[in-house]
C-alpha cells in the first residue's frame, strides 16, 4: 500500500524567466532553459507516521532547455534541525515518491532531473508574505533569494497580479513578484528582476487539495 502523506505551509519560487514565468501558461522559458530557486516551510505535514511540521526544505535545479525536455540538476536542501527519519520522508517526498504520476510538482520535476546531488543538510531562514509579494529564503554560502512586488516601471509603484490556474500540480493560486537570487556552487544563479511567485501549497500524494 502507499505511504499517506500530506505537506501545507507557504512557499517561495523563483526562476530566470521574466515576470509570470511562461511556465504558467504552457509557453516555452523566456531564456529557453530554466533555472530555478525554490524554498517552503511546511506547517503540517506528515509522511505515514513521521510528522513534519515545522520543516523547511530548498532546492536549487537547472535544466539546461524546458523542463520537460529532461536533464535537470538538482541541489536538495534540508532544515539541519530535522530527524534523520522527517529526512528520509521528506527525500521521498521531493523525489516524487508514493505519489500518483503527475499529481504534484515535486513528481513532474523529479521525473525530468538526471542529476540529483546529495542533500545538505543546513539552517534555512525563511520568510513570506504571500498577500504583500514579499519573501525571502537563504542558505549560507549556497543560494539567497529575495522576494518583493514587481515595481512600475514609470511610478516605482508596488504592482500586484495573482494567477489562478483550475488543474495547476503545484497551486491553485499564487502571487505574482520579482525576485533577486545569487547562489554558489555546486549549482550557480545569478539574477534580478525575474520571475518569483508565492503560494500556499497543499497537497498529498493523489495531487492538490481542493
Amino acid at each position: 500500500m502507499p505511504v499517506e502523506w500530506m505537506v501545507r505551509g507557504p512557499e517561495v519560487a523563483t526562476c530566470n524567466c521574466d515576470y509570470s514565468c511562461p511556465c504558467q501558461f504552457n509557453a516555452l522559458p523566456t531564456y529557453g532553459n530554466c533555472h530555478a530557486a525554490v524554498a517552503m516551510r511546511i506547517d503540517e505535514g506528515y509522511f505515514g507516521d513521521v510528522r513534519l511540521d515545522g520543516m523547511k526544505w530548498a532546492g536549487v535545479v537547472v535544466w539546461p532547455g524546458p523542463i520537460h525536455e529532461g536533464h535537470g540538476e538538482l541541489q536538495p536542501v534540508l532544515d539541519e534541525a530535522s530527524t534523520p527519519e522527517q529526512r528520509e520522508a521528506l527525500l521521498k517526498i521531493m523525489a516524487g515518491e508514493e505519489t500518483e504520476p503527475g499529481a504534484t510538482f515535486f513528481q513532474v520535476f523529479a521525473s525530468m532531473i538526471d542529476k540529483v546531488r546529495e542533500p545538505l543538510f543546513r539552517p534555512i531562514e525563511f520568510e513570506a508574505d504571500i498577500a504583500g509579494a514579499t519573501g525571502r529564503f537563504r542558505v549560507a554560502g549556497l543560494v539567497d533569494s529575495t522576494v518583493e512586488p514587481i515595481r512600475n516601471p514609470v511610478t516605482g509603484a508596488p504592482h500586484f497580479a495573482k494567477l489562478t490556474l483550475r488543474s495547476g500540480f503545484e497551486f491553485t493560486e499564487a502571487e505574482f513578484a520579482s525576485s533577486t537570487v545569487k547562489a554558489t556552487a555546486p549549482i550557480s544563479l545569478d539574477w534580478s528582476g525575474r520571475h518569483a511567485h508565492l503560494a500556499m501549497i497543499h497537497l498529498t500524494g493523489k495531487g492538490i487539495v481542493h
